[in-house]
């Protein structure tokens, strides 16, 4: 299942990234409201992370397009360090309890 992240911070999205990557899940990221739309809306994403310094507006309006396009889960973070164990912790429970459900 794929998951696309977006965050502010390009290095933490970065990381994020690379935890995922690493633990085997099939990643993409970006940290502008229009490079995800783009992605959305093109390609076929079951996962959406949205990280902590996004803003509420655009949080609610990426919840609704995400929806619109077939994401079954958006996942609200905002990661504390150490961030590999965060993103283990937070986020992969979540991404593998979702892809299990389809």
């Amino acid at each position: 299942m794929r998951t696309l992240v977006l965050g502010r911070t390009p290095a933490r999205v970065t990381e994020v990234l690379a935890t995922l990557r690493g633990d085997g899940f099939d990643a993409e990221g970006v940290s502008t409201d229009e490079e995800a739309r783009k992605l959305l809306g093109a390609e076929e994403f079951g996962v959406l992370i949205i990280g902590g310094g996004v803003e509420p507006d655009s949080r609610a309006a990426l919840k609704e397009f995400a929806a619109e396009h077939g994401v079954r889960r958006v996942i609200d973070g905002a990661l504390t360090a150490p961030f590999d164990a965060y993103v283990r912790r937070a986020f992969e429970p979540l991404i593998r309890e979702t892809a299990s459900t389809g």
